[in-house]
């Protein structure tokens, strides 16, 4: 089942909302494959649209994820590429380590805010709000 309303999404495999010109999507988890990856990107397009350009930051919320393929890693890229085009930032936050070598190893973290903790991902949505 698939709840949604002009400012979120959510259904098993995604937890996406749009607040104050702050868009945060939380893949529900585990993984995040070849099964998951398509329907998250389809399911937040239409949240980027509604921001438009008062999109200020994307949150992209890991804590429940523990695998991510290759498609994963894509829908990753597409979100940050999203965002670039709105004109906001990106941050990971929840980053497993298993995850975050992942990313380092594919060369692709530094395409990302990384937050390591919740003040630290606060302290970067105020500067991104200003």
């Amino acid at each position: 089942m698939t709840t949604e309303s002009e400012n979120r999404v959510e259904n098993p495999i995604l937890k996406a909302q749009l607040t104050g010109g702050i868009l945060t999507i939380k893949p529900v988890g585990p993984n995040v494959g070849q099964r998951e990856a398509p329907i998250i990107d389809n399911d937040v397009k239409p949240l980027f649209a509604k921001a438009g350009a008062g999109l200020k930051a994307v949150v992209l919320d890991l804590h429940d994820v523990t695998f991510m393929s290759s498609m994963g890693l894509g829908t990753c890229i597409a979100i940050r590429t999203a965002a670039t085009e709105a004109g906001a930032k990106t941050a990971i936050t929840g980053f497993r380590p298993e995850l975050e070598q992942l990313f380092k190893m594919m060369r692709i973290h530094k395409m990302f805010d990384i937050q390591k903790n919740d003040a630290a991902l606060d302290k970067w949505i105020l500067k991104q709000v200003r």
